[in-house]
């Protein structure tokens, strides 16, 4: 375990030994493509003032499993056997963040260089609860990739000898393309049920497999990601959504029955095929990102809840036999919304936005009265969001397509300043009462 000295430096306490586990894998230069022409000169900076102060420097994570299959690598992250306080006293520029998980940002006017201390994991609480909670101890470079999610998350790059070090057998699962849990899957996904959603992002990102043991424990277990914090799973959740693979990651949410913990109302809908066109709206959502255009947060809330929305509106409108009123109509948007905001706890601002885009959505399928009310609507804070919403779902259901165009035609209009806008009514004279 950790514990602070009177000077305030953090000490480590050295672990009960770890039963006799084979050699690592390792690659010397010529047995792999990563060269350091690759790799970021602040990153190079702080790996070789490092090892340059006598500390073990590696590029660790998905950093080295991208750079391995030839991709450009979102970020770098560095693990060295220097503590945080250590990192802190090396680099002048940069600060101590984290409590669960200490570790060191070091600042530079480019971006911020993440570096950790190899840790490992924490034993077993006192009341047998396998949910990890506190992560702030610290290890050995073999303890930190086998604490570590997925085998081919745990390679270590060396700036040393430009060496690839494997410890969980990353690289043979590499190469058969499979997603594979480090340890138990029932053990590691009760202790972090992220790990779950974070299987489903990496097979649907890298178009890899999950592997037996791994599919069948996150089915076991997928009721257990109700207990992982709403704010991590909501930023999972959005992630499969923002990078263009959201329709393999969604499949893959259903066939688990992950999507039934998080969302029943939709994951109903979606095996009882009554909201069909939802996947053809993620795909045409995936080949829009794909091209370079981006959503905003709200939008991809909005597109979870449409099969909700439609469904309890349709239901509504049948029985009543007419078209809602506006208030009406936005009780129903606040009624589809509630469970999910619920569920996993969205700001105010997100539920707003998300219900503004609902509401918006539903007066854009019927054309406006006049044309002030059309000029009102453009105007309104997430118009854009709801026009969007639109245009997913008419290209994707082939329901209202022109009524999409003339408001899309109308409001590229207004921007160029080429529709006039409405002459406000002359407000009437009132009528002087004569004195009796």
């Amino acid at each position: 375990m950790t514990i602070d000295s009177e000077e305030g430096v953090e000490v480590e306490v050295s672990a009960p030994e770890q039963p006799t586990r084979p050699a690592p894998i390792v690659l010397d230069r010529e047995r792999h493509c990563i060269s350091r022409n690759l790799i970021p000169d602040n990153i190079l900076k702080v790996l070789y003032r490092l090892l340059r102060s006598g500390f073990k420097a590696y590029l660790c994570g998905g950093s080295v499993r991208d750079l391995l299959m030839s991709r450009t690598p979102k970020d770098f992250d560095i693990a060295t056997d220097a503590h945080p306080m250590q990192v802190r006293r090396l680099f002048r520029n940069s600060r101590i963040i984290g409590r669960r998980f200490r570790l060191a940002h070091v600042v530079f006017q480019e971006g911020v260089v993440e570096v950790a201390t190899f840790r490992r994991e924490p034993g077993v609480r006192d009341d047998g609860e396998l949910l990890v909670t506190d992560d702030n101890t610290f290890g050995t470079p073999e303890q930190d990739a086998r604490r570590r999610d997925f085998t081919i998350n745990a390679l270590f790059y060396n700036i040393a000898d430009f060496s690839i070090i494997d410890y969980a057998g990353g690289l043979a699962d590499l190469e058969s393309r499979l997603i594979r849990v480090i340890g138990d899957p029932d053990i590691r996904f009760r202790e972090d049920p992220v790990r779950m959603m974070r299987a489903i992002e990496f097979a649907s990102r890298l178009d890899f497999e999950i592997e037996a043991a791994t599919w069948d424990a996150i089915i076991a277990h997928r009721d257990e990601i109700l207990k992982a914090s709403p704010a991590r799973v909501s930023e999972e959740i959005l992630e499969l959504l923002r990078r263009g693979w959201s329709l393999d990651a969604f499949e893959l949410m259903v066939e688990t029955r992950l999507l039934e913990s998080l969302i029943p109302g939709l994951y109903g809908s979606l095996v009882s095929g009554e909201a069909e066109y939802f996947w053809r709206m993620l795909e045409v959502l995936d080949r829009t990102i794909q091209s370079g255009r981006q959503f905003s947060d709200g939008v991809f809330w909005a597109v979870l809840m449409l099969p909700g929305f439609f469904k309890s509106l349709d239901q509504e409108e049948l029985s009543r036999g007419e078209r809602l009123r506006p208030g009406d109509a936005f009780g129903l948007v606040r009624d589809v919304v509630a469970p999910v905001a619920a569920r996993l706890v969205f700001p105010s601002g997100v539920r707003h936005h998300v219900e503004q885009s609902l509401e918006a959505l539903w007066r854009l399928q019927e054309a406006p009265a006049d044309r002030k009310s059309q000029w009102r609507l453009v105007f309104r804070e997430h118009f854009g969001d709801a026009l969007a919403l639109f245009e997913l779902y008419s290209l994707s259901s082939g329901r209202s397509v022109e009524m999409f165009r003339e408001w899309q035609s109308f409001a590229r209009r207004v921007q160029r300043q080429e529709e006039p806008m409405p002459s406000p009514r002359s407000p009437r004279r009132r009528r002087r009462r004569r004195k009796a």
